[in-house]
């Protein structure tokens, strides 16, 4: 999996050079001062030659703020190369996240996403910064104060060969313990982000059913549910520190023990045994260093699983294969023995079948059918949103698996059922559609969509700020902003799923007279429930569970189609009384 993260890392060469060759010159300059405190007192202390003393403990003083200086160069490398790093992930993610295809997207839900986009990399980034400095201090200082200790008596080196295979073993099984736990942990923090997310989005309708009570305890639930898996990994690790102490005092007392005898005996100097001590401890510090970055690594294991998901998931819809691609000539869409099912398992259900439709240039479609009729699929399909499962899409008289992506949407404007504003002024998202537009362009699309009056009411007119996700407008409002924001792409083909139910039926009479005078070439595919919305539609097409059940005219819909029949009726008594 790491390889996966060498792409992220080729901007950072400089800092990942840098900073472990700081850490190596500080190590090295570090584990020289115990052998001249050694000196000052075997030498300078035993023979009271106070200059060698001076002198000595000035050479000290130097060397000790060269570490620091090399330290704090390393900590500052090391800082900067995993910012960086994190950057350059969080930017691939990202990236990666904005080609995937509907059904990528499904895979993934969006507080997981954010979560691996933060939590996850944050952990990951740690993880990097520790391995540029602590995965190499530590086996240096390992190594290189194991060298010293033993030039000063080899003899009590062997200490460690006991002591660092119990450490080892106690490691290991830390390690495969916790690590299941924390990819636990890591699925109760998406639950709980989701929870949040959830609640933040739809904060209004919380507040206008009086549910805070119940969000309250959602959240708590959530929360409880996430300590107690994080106690549940972190209780594993809580012993790393117990065994680290234990074997730092086993090995110290066994020394203190040893070098007293060696002292008494005259075969070890005082000073000699100092130095020894302060080795020691170095070997003892590298090796919880070791101990620390490996807690760390447990800790971002599950992180980095999860981030490798995303790198490796593999996008469904690309245009890669295409070299030559063919211009959209007209807005006609032919659907051709079509099926289409979520998920690729083949004994997945089809949500259409055999789905055959051919719609000219310029023409105006109504869709009309009940909830799960599959009329919202139906349509992705045209811009390739989602791929079909069987069958042919055809746009322009081409394939749209011929077209590139940005060519085909280019072509296509869709008002989606959710409709979405963005945080920024009304003419930064009506921008969205065309970035280029003036502002004359911009006031004739909302004039189109019936839009134009209300935004000139504001104070601030078209510069009047929409908040986060357009909370400053109504849902009629929004709809409309979002219908000339599509209009301002001058499609080819315009797809409104369902885009005026928030609208009077005055208002959607102009909406579509409007269409009538100023897209008389562009094909219009309406999504309704009102049948009023379509009724003087060239065609309207009825689906019933994935089905085309009929296709006609108002008038000859309601002469053939009992589906259609029955709704008119029932809008008809409805509206009589």
């Amino acid at each position: 999996m790491i390889k996966k993260f060498v792409p992220y890392m080729k901007n950072q060469w400089f800092f990942i050079i840098a900073a472990p060759l700081s850490v190596v010159l500080e190590v090295l300059i570090e584990t020289r001062i115990p052998l001249l405190m050694a000196n000052i007192i075997d030498i300078g202390i035993n023979q009271q030659d106070m200059a060698y003393v001076v002198r000595t403990g000035l050479l000290m003083i130097v060397m000790a703020l060269i570490s620091l200086l090399f330290g704090a160069l390393a900590a500052r490398f090391a800082a900067k190369g995993g910012i960086g790093f994190s950057r350059d992930l969080r930017q691939a993610i990202f990236n990666k996240v904005q080609d995937f295809s509907f059904a990528n997207i499904d895979k993934f839900s969006t507080a997981s996403l954010v979560t691996r986009l933060t939590t996850d990399i944050s952990r990951l980034q740690m993880a990097f910064m520790m391995s540029l400095r602590m995965l190499v201090r530590a086996p240096v200082m390992l190594v290189t104060a194991t060298l010293m200790a033993h030039s000063i008596n080899s003899s009590m080196v062997s200490i460690f060969l006991v002591a660092i295979p119990f450490l080892a073993v106690s490691l290991a099984v830390i390690a495969t313990t916790t690590y299941p736990r924390f990819q636990a942990m890591m699925k109760k923090f998406d639950f709980m982000n989701s929870t949040v997310q959830e609640n933040l989005v739809a904060i209004r309708v919380v507040k206008a059913f009086s549910r805070e009570g119940f969000e309250k305890k959602k959240f708590d639930k959530a929360i409880d549910e996430l300590q107690d898996y994080s106690i549940q990994a972190e209780k594993i690790l809580a012993f790393n520190s117990p065994i680290m102490q234990l074997t730092m005092y086993f090995c110290i007392i066994a020394i203190v023990w040893f070098g007293g005898n060696k002292i008494i005996a005259g075969t070890m100097q005082t000073g000699e045994l100092m130095s020894f001590i302060s080795y020691v401890t170095q070997i003892l510090m590298s090796l919880m260093m070791i101990a620390m970055i490996f807690i760390g690594l447990v800790m971002s294991r599950a992180s980095i699983t999860r981030i490798v998901e995303v790198l490796d998931e593999k996008i469904d819809i690309t245009d890669q294969h295409i070299s030559q691609e063919p211009a959209v000539e007209d807005g006609s869409v032919v659907f051709e023995n079509v099926s289409f099912r979520y998920g690729k398992e083949e004994d997945a259900n089809l949500v259409l079948e055999n789905i055959n439709l051919s719609i000219q240039s310029g023409e105006t479609v109504g869709i009309i059918g009940g909830t799960g009729s599959a009329k919202t699929t139906l349509v992705q399909l045209i811009p390739r949103l989602y791929d079909v499962a069987g069958g042919k899409v055809s746009v322009g008289g081409h394939d749209v698996r011929d077209y590139k992506l940005n060519t085909l949407r280019q072509a296509v404007g869709m008002v989606l059922q959710k409709n979405v504003l963005f945080s920024g002024t009304i003419e930064e998202n009506l921008r969205w559609g065309d970035a280029n537009a003036t502002e004359a362009q911009i006031r004739t699309a909302c004039q189109s969509a019936q839009a134009d009056s209300f935004v000139q009411s504001f104070p601030q007119q078209y510069k009047t700020d929409l908040g986060q996700g357009g909370v400053n407008v109504s849902g009629g409002q929004k709809q409309r902003l979002c219908i000339a924001r599509a209009l301002l792409k001058k499609p080819k083909i315009l797809i409104l799923d369902d885009s005026t139910s928030a609208v009077d039926t005055a208002t959607d009479a102009k909406i579509r007279e409007a269409f009538r005078r100023d897209l008389k070439d562009t094909t219009k595919i309406i999504i309704a429930q009102r049948i009023s919305s379509v009724s003087d539609a060239d065609k309207i097409i009825v689906l019933d569970d994935g089905n085309i059940s009929a296709i006609g005219t108002h008038e000859e819909l309601l002469q053939s189609s009992h589906i259609y029949r029955e709704v008119y009726q029932s809008q008809q008594k409805g509206a009589e009384e």
